[in-house]
């Protein structure tokens, strides 16, 4: 076991060769294979639930490890299937930009297709089987939204729908790591589903939807050349960093809203402490690109950007929502 490793692959997307990855445990493979990095967003989102139903004094370890469990092994089988989809349509061959800023798993040569399409597989009945034990836990109506949550995360890029071609693909990240996970992970530890909880979710859901936005930015002339109409593509770079800029703000101004009503608790203004890395934000979404990295900027992260910065603000903002929660409950319960 190599967890050094585990914890740079959910901190960064690491560049290995075929020999490097092949050294590695079942468990750093997968993680890599997966784009770990990624899956920590949807670790807040059910974390996130966790929170909100234990300020409704109505949490359940058990089932949110389950369900916890049950989401990351979803993402983490959707990551591979769309890697495997964007592969064989051709979009990910070539030097594209997701094979520049992490290792594709077939474009880099770390996995044949058949051994993709066998981990992919065993992750998605893995996460089948968590979702078989949570509908006989908590009922049918979890199976309906494990279904819904699965359709949107094969249907983003797998074929033949492949949502992010036609500009739904930033709409169905915010709905799936919002609403979807946030209100499902709360409905199976306590069987309801107020509003305030899909409104809580909504600060989230906007920052990882910033994640998508920069990443798209960034690529957006590969896209535009390979006919995949991302929303930036759609509204053109200078609306799209706008547009951002916007999911920030209503990331922010939603909080203080539901703390003003009484909804969410005072400590959740501790996502004032992210305000560095909103200010790093918008200074880069309002100004073009560099022609090549500067001197302070990670050099093994180049040639991304946009979504460099995005990805640090939603995981600090993240960490300091989940922060204030955490404090909120235990107050609470004092």
């Amino acid at each position: 076991m190599n967890v050094k490793m585990w914890l740079e692959a959910v901190r960064v997307i690491p560049r290995l060769d075929r020999e490097a990855f092949r050294r590695l445990d079942l468990v750093a493979r997968w993680l890599v294979a997966v784009r770990g990095a990624a899956l920590v967003m949807t670790l807040f989102s059910a974390t996130l639930a966790a929170l909100l139903a234990a300020l409704d004094g109505r949490f359940d370890a058990g089932l949110y490890a389950w369900t916890a469990l049950g989401l990351l092994l979803a993402h983490g089988a959707s990551n591979l299937m769309n890697d495997y989809s964007d592969y064989r349509s051709g979009i990910d061959q070539g030097n594209y930009f997701r094979a520049r800023y992490g290792p594709h798993p077939l474009a880099a040569g770390l996995m044949t297709e058949r051994e993709l399409l066998t981990w992919a597989g065993v992750t998605a009945l893995l996460a089948a089987g968590v979702g078989a034990y949570l509908v006989a836990a908590r009922g049918p109506a979890v199976a309906g939204l494990a279904l819904g949550g699965a359709f949107l995360m094969y249907a983003y890029s797998g074929v033949p729908f492949a949502l992010k071609r036609y500009g739904f693909g930033e709409p169905v990240v915010a709905l799936t790591w919002g609403p979807l996970m946030v209100g499902g992970t709360y409905y199976v530890m306590t069987g309801d589903l107020p509003r305030w909880v899909l409104a809580a979710s909504v600060p989230y859901a906007c920052a990882v939807t910033m994640v998508l936005f920069g990443k798209h930015i960034d690529k957006l002339e590969d896209d535009r050349a390979r006919g995949i109409h991302t929303l930036p593509v759609l509204l053109g770079p200078r609306l799209a960093k706008a547009t951002a800029i916007g999911l920030m703000v209503l990331a922010y101004g939603s909080i203080v809203a539901l703390v003003a009503i009484g909804r969410l608790p005072a400590t959740c203004l501790l996502v004032v402490l992210s305000g560095r890395q909103a200010w790093w934000f918008l200074r880069v979404y309002t100004h073009e690109r560099p022609e090549r990295p500067p001197a302070k900027f990670p050099q093994d992260a180049w040639p991304l950007w946009y979504v460099a910065f995005a990805f640090v603000f939603t995981r600090r903002f993240g960490a300091f929502y989940l922060a204030g929660l955490l404090i909120g409950v235990f107050l609470k319960s004092a």
